[in-house]
């Protein structure tokens, strides 16, 4: 046994295990250095890391935006609340896509779905249905469209793709059905709460007429972020939101760890399904009124939003924050070509493109990375 001669560190050796116990004396200098690090390197790695990266890219976009564009308020609180006040449904959706992705499976039914329901309000809110109860029924058939499709891809093992792209066409077809015509909503419970504004008691400017322009948000916007901030907290903080990203990561592991891998993939269809309802009323609060070419390529917007807030599309890789600020970051650029003026919305589809893919390589190099770690 040694002891130092310093009095402030004394070490004990054991010769039989070899095992070393250091004491530090209260009140001392420690060595904070590495655990620090080491609590950094575990708060940034794996999901995290993703969403870091999309985080840092919209404020590299929102910036130049608000440099660019200065004499235009781009930069405003105003004009961030205008990203969010014309997103609240692929908001949800784009959240409840991330989901399905992290199980390892695909939703491209969602978008189709989201035309159903709002014709399902217009149409039974024209014929003096109560808007309350409409959204209701809707919720309700959401669960059930959600349900069915889990049922075919759990317990009948058919590709996820197969089977939402059946429901997408059955969903675009029962809009039809419902009705060929565009059908305006009138409803004055339902207007009143599309209408709502919530005010920002700061943030205000006069804009170039000298209109005084006060920052507002919808309610349907605070209701897609609390059903976000519920998704994440069910997704990190509960057993089945670990349960979801073990049958991602390997289906087969999972049921060695003795998870119930159909039910599971049920739970998650289900739950997206009702996601889908609720990020249809919310889009339809935005835009009132029922169509057949209603949320066109709106699955696709929420994959795109998926894959850039870090998502992997072979299951298991995903967070919730990151699909809201992958939504954000789509708006941006759109925003951005909009404020040009010059430029054609196809820069936008490019832009998001080149995103996509760049995101797709990085998260082959964190893959490949963290394998050879292993």
């Amino acid at each position: 046994m040694t002891v130092a001669d310093n009095n402030e560190t004394t070490e004990t050796t054991t010769l039989s295990d070899r095992r070393r116990v250091v004491q530090r004396p209260v009140g001392g200098a420690t060595d904070t250095g590495p655990a620090a690090w080491r609590w950094l390197r575990t708060k940034v790695s794996g999901n995290n890391s993703m969403v870091l990266i999309t985080f840092a890219l919209f404020v590299l976009i929102y910036v130049i935006g608000a440099i660019a564009y200065r004499n235009k308020n781009f930069g405003s609180l105003n004009s961030f609340f205008d990203m969010l006040n014309s997103n609240p449904g692929l908001i949800v959706i784009a959240a409840g896509m991330t989901m399905v992705i992290i199980s390892g499976g695909i939703d491209i039914s969602v978008g189709g779905q989201v035309a159903m329901y709002c014709m399902m309000l217009a149409f039974f809110m024209r014929s003096g249905a109560n808007a309350y109860v409409m959204m209701g029924v809707v919720l309700v058939t959401g669960v059930v469209f959600g349900l069915v499709q889990g049922t075919l891809v759990a317990y009948f093992r058919i590709q996820p793709f197969i089977v939402s792209l059946a429901g997408m066409f059955f969903a675009r077809g029962m809009t039809a059905v419902i009705s060929p015509d565009t059908i305006e909503i009138t409803n004055k419970n339902f207007t009143a709460l599309a209408k709502y504004k919530i005010y920002s008691p700061i943030g205000g400017y006069a804009n170039a007429q000298g209109v005084w322009q006060q920052p507002f948000v919808y309610p349907q916007v605070v209701l897609a972020v609390v059903m976000v901030l519920i998704l994440w907290v069910v997704m990190t903080r509960t057993k089945f939101g670990r349960s979801v990203y073990a049958v991602g990561g390997s289906e087969q592991s999972a049921m060695l760890m003795g998870l119930n891998v159909k039910r599971i993939k049920l739970a998650v269809y289900t739950f997206n399904g009702f996601l889908a309802a609720y990020g249809g009323i919310l889009f339809c609060l935005f835009s009132p009124g029922g169509s057949v070419e209603k949320a066109p390529a709106f699955e696709m917007k929420a994959i795109a939003s998926a894959v850039i807030g870090g998502a992997m599309l072979t299951g298991g890789v995903g967070n919730i924050l990151g699909s809201f600020i992958g939504v954000v970051v789509q708006t941006a650029i759109t925003k951005i070509i909009n404020f040009q003026g010059s430029l054609s919305n196809g820069w936008s589809e490019i832009t998001l493109a080149v995103l996509m893919s760049l995101f797709v390589i990085l998260q082959s190099v964190f893959a490949i990375a963290r394998s050879r770690r292993r």
